[in-house]
């Protein structure tokens, strides 16, 4: 583990179109601050952080301003690339590719939402800590606890949850073993699900749900109160 180290990927290319608002949702903002700020500080106070990667749209008109406003008050790690594609899987590639000259292949690359700024440095830190001992890597998740319905054809199911997780981010694998699954596995809907299609066994580790993603209007509320909480302003 001492050898090996730790690059953090923010896919920020999303034009977050059921939030409906008048921005990407990486640039609306809580108490005053952009989400994506909130996410910024959580990695720059983890230890043994090398690099923090926000990748960002060509066409993303946001950017420039943001940094005008927030540069100053950002950890020197911090590097921005416009190397977004049309999916999420594309943009962590082109992620991956522009940091080749810099990672080992064992470096541990942690891929996390750029809309997820309720993020804390003790959910990284737990997760490098129980899934950084092998080779498959893990994710932060959250064990289903309401009962699950599946609607089919017009008629209702309920369906065990028992074993069932709700996949959060960061998700950390290792740089040689993540670009190779996103490669072979198209199909995969996130870094998590390519790695197991390429036959990896990641770690599920507990997350929480003040790491929620903000996805539509309801969430922003939900996520400034767990910010709130947290004294984070």
């Amino acid at each position: 583990m001492a050898s090996r180290r730790f690059f953090v990927l923010i896919p920020a290319a999303g034009t977050g179109t059921r939030m409906g608002a008048s921005r990407p949702k990486q640039y609306l903002e809580i108490q005053g601050k952009p989400v994506l700020q909130y996410v910024l500080e959580a990695f720059a106070v983890c230890d043994g952080i090398e690099r923090i990667c926000v990748l960002a749209s060509p066409q993303d008109k946001w950017l420039d301003g943001f940094l005008r406003a927030w540069q100053d008050r950002m950890d020197r790690r911090v590097r921005f690339f416009r190397c977004g594609g049309s999916t999420r899987r594309e943009t962590v590639i082109n992620g991956l590719l522009a940091l080749s000259s810099e990672c080992a292949p064992r470096d541990w690359i942690l891929v996390h939402d750029a809309a997820r700024p309720g993020i804390t440095p003790e959910l990284v830190t737990r997760l490098i800590a129980d899934a950084g001992n092998g080779m498959d890597g893990g994710l932060l998740a959250l064990p289903v606890a309401d009962t699950v319905k599946r609607l089919s054809a017009g008629r209702v199911e309920t369906v065990p949850r028992d074993g069932l997780w709700l996949a959060q981010t960061p998700q950390m694998f290792p740089y040689a073993v993540l670009l190779d699954a996103l490669r072979r596995h198209v199909q995969a809907t996130d870094e998590a699900s390519a790695v197991e299609a390429a036959g990896g066994r990641p770690k599920l580790v507990q997350g929480h749900v003040c790491n929620t993603k903000i996805t539509r209007p309801d969430d922003l509320a939900l996520v400034e109160m767990f910010l709130k909480a947290a004294g984070r302003n």
